[in-house]
């Protein structure tokens, strides 16, 4: 029988009795320890609410590339937001086989983040061609980020910590990014793409990532004994936890490298949103959690790239704008450079 990932039901998160919270908090302990992945029911973002997001993705992404091109990611500057092209985005120095719509939490020019020129916020880019597009994308960022501010509580509480300790600490103004990409079924003719997956294994930045995925499949995990599929299950989203929380744990809780491979023969559609700490909050382990040379050298010999988390000294922000310049190296000279 084929290794399967967990299913925890997070309702009692918005409101349940503390009995109930805590066997979330359990579940999610067990989760977060063996793999850093589960699927969640009971997490209140509406059906329609992602089938609305489905189809107008479906509307823009099926529109002509130089249609696209008008929200281009270099056009939004230092905001990081846009539309970019089928192996426009690298993961582990290789282009993916995907093309996207960068988002995330919009801010006006008079938001004293924007005045001040920090990067990755700002305004977002929306396509005239697909007005309903930006209606069904807001509604899923509030509804999926109020699902990851939940799904933090139960990561706090099963920790031993009080129930609002991220809010408090890290996440009082998050920084949210979200994505929208489409997997062809192809890549675009005369280029090899051999080598290229839809996403290359790679882990994700942060504290938690919320995703709903379409039914073509090809998502998978890395687990202790090989890679584990993680298909499309009705009504769950799949949750992973990212680099930080590997970090503020001390490698108790595991960011585990994923990667996707469209093999369905058509198009594929994943929408993941990252809830993670505020872009000025410093990293650090949580008190108490001590990093030795076993764990860092253990962390090293797991990842592809054969770096370490526990290494990293800085804020969120610091971690965040290292790891996207090697995604998108040329607009990283551009615009932030």
């Amino acid at each position: 029988m084929p290794e399967a990932l967990p299913v925890i039901d997070m309702a009692p998160l918005f409101g349940g009795d503390d009995a109930a919270r805590a066997d979330v908090a359990a579940a999610v302990r067990s989760a977060c320890e063996a793999h850093g992945f589960f699927y969640v029911t009971g997490h209140r973002v509406a059906a329609d609410t992602i089938s609305g997001l489905d189809a107008a993705s479906r509307r823009f992404f099926a529109l002509p590339e130089p249609t696209k091109a008008k929200i281009a990611m270099a056009k939004a500057g230092r905001a990081w937001r846009g539309f970019f092209p089928v192996g426009g985005e690298l993961t582990s120095g290789r282009p993916d086989l995907k093309e996207g719509l960068y988002l995330g939490t919009d801010l006006p020019p008079d938001d004293p983040r924007v005045r001040a020129g920090v990067p990755m916020h700002g305004a977002n880019l929306w396509p005239e061609e697909v007005p309903e597009l930006e209606a069904f994308a807001t509604r899923y960022m509030t509804e999926a980020a109020r699902a990851a501010a939940a799904l933090m509580q139960g990561v706090s509480l099963s920790l031993g910590l009080a129930a609002d300790w991220f809010a408090r600490a890290y996440t009082a103004q998050p920084t949210v990014l979200f994505r929208l990409f489409h997997y062809p079924p192809s890549g675009p003719a005369g280029i090899d793409w051999s080598q290229s997956w839809s996403v290359g294994e790679h882990t994700d930045y942060g504290l938690l990532t919320l995703l709903a995925q379409d039914d073509a499949g090809g998502l998978e995990v890395r687990g202790p004994n090989g890679w584990i599929s993680a298909p499309p299950s009705p009504g769950t989203l799949v949750c992973n936890i990212g680099d930080m929380l590997e970090l503020m744990t001390g490698g108790r809780y595991v960011s585990t490298p994923h990667r996707v491979m469209n093999t369905s023969g058509r198009s594929r559609l994943s929408f993941p949103l990252f809830f993670d700490p505020a872009w000025d909050a410093p990293m650090r382990p949580l008190p108490g959690v001590a990093v030795d040379a076993a764990t860092i050298a253990a962390d090293r010999a797991a990842r592809w790239d054969a770096a370490s988390v526990h290494l990293f000294e800085g804020t969120y922000g610091d971690y965040l704008l290292a790891k996207v310049g090697k995604v998108f190296p040329g607009l990283k000279a551009e615009a932030l450079g």
